[in-house]
């Protein structure tokens, strides 16, 4: 079973969304149009529960970057 962490590559603000995208397989960039979305309609809770929720989860421990091409030597 794969756990859940907050991404600390894929993140804007605490990470949240990036991992949870990332535990689902999914964009997260779809995981945080609804948590704007449900933030409007919830009249603050989606926000809290995000804080909440933030606080629990913990951070990734680490995450290996993909190899960049720009970065090549050639010897």
């Amino acid at each position: 079973m794969k756990k859940l962490y907050r991404s600390t590559l894929n993140r804007k603000l605490t990470g949240l969304a990036g991992g949870i995208g990332e535990w689902l397989g999914i964009d997260p960039t779809i995981i945080r149009l609804v948590l704007i979305v449900t933030g409007v309609f919830s009249f603050g809770t989606t926000l809290l529960a995000y804080i909440i929720v933030s606080l629990i989860v913990p951070k990734a421990p680490f995450e290996v970057l993909a190899p960049d091409s720009r970065f090549h030597f050639h010897v």
